[in-house]
């Protein structure tokens, strides 16, 4: 039996008592509710390792390619360096830092060059709660009229199927075009609304926001345990991600008008 937890975190009340909080996996649920349902009293043994650290220096990691007509405004894509204590952090979120700097590394292999600076941003501090995007965004908040979008992948990098989208009706409609140039790969859906903890503070504000939509059916098998290692990660489905990523921030980089707000 491989113990799959899906470990996260506890927040507290100001006025609430600090209860310790612990996970347990899937297999070890379905065991004791079995047990429960037979009758049988369960007594658990539970032995907690975890500690509170002082913190300690981290850094984002920032590639980009600059634009040639409007090099001050930012296209930006994006996902998170770190990683949870367990496992390798191959989906969470080595692909979606994978499918970002890939995007920039496709395009410049290509020698093209969009209009607009095509940003790579790899956070850090993220399961911590978005402390490098938090910083970034502290540092760049002033000149948001410059980010034309801002784009993260932190949902594994699964099959995909289209793009979350956060915006207005009309920068939407523009989206929805932009997928058709993926129907070869039969990747063309818009859904409702974008997430991503690292972008979430420029969204918040009317910056057009976008995430990687793909197949979550496994991703909870793996997220925040020891099965997340390399072995989760299928290369064809990697590279579909990566083409779906790399399209959609060059289309917009390259646009000669900026997303509506």
């Amino acid at each position: 039996m491989f113990p799959t937890p899906h470990t996260g975190w506890q927040n507290y009340q100001p006025d609430v008592p600090r209860i310790p909080t612990a996970c347990i996996s899937v297999e070890d649920a379905e065991m004791m509710s079995r047990m429960s349902s037979r009758g049988t009293k369960i007594v658990v043994h539970l032995k907690m390792g975890a500690k509170t650290y002082p913190h300690s220096p981290s850094f984002n990691t920032v590639a980009e390619i600059v634009g040639n007509k409007y090099p001050e405004q930012i296209v930006l894509v994006s996902g998170h360096l770190d990683s949870w204590d367990v496992g390798q952090g191959a989906m969470d979120d080595g692909g979606g830092a994978f499918i970002s700097w890939e995007a920039l590394s496709l395009i410049k292999d290509l020698g093209l060059r969009p209009k607009r600076t095509l940003r790579l941003v790899l956070w850090t501090a993220e399961e911590q709660g978005g402390v490098g995007a938090e910083q970034y965004y502290q540092l760049h908040k002033e000149n948001i009229s410059n980010f034309d979008i801002v784009m993260e992948s932190d949902e594994g990098t699964f099959r995909p199927s289209g793009l979350g989208f956060t915006g207005n009706a009309k920068a939407r409609d523009i989206m929805k075009e932009i997928m058709t140039l993926l129907q070869s790969i039969n990747v063309t859906d818009v859904y409702d609304s974008a997430d991503g903890t690292d972008i979430d503070y420029w969204m918040r504000v009317g910056v057009p926001g976008a995430s990687l939509r793909d197949d979550l059916s496994k991703y909870f098998w793996f997220h925040h345990s020891q099965g997340d290692t390399m072995t989760v990660q299928d290369p064809n489905q990697m590279n579909l991600c990566a083409a779906v990523w790399t399209v959609v921030s060059y289309v917009i980089a390259d646009m000669e008008e900026m997303l509506p707000r």
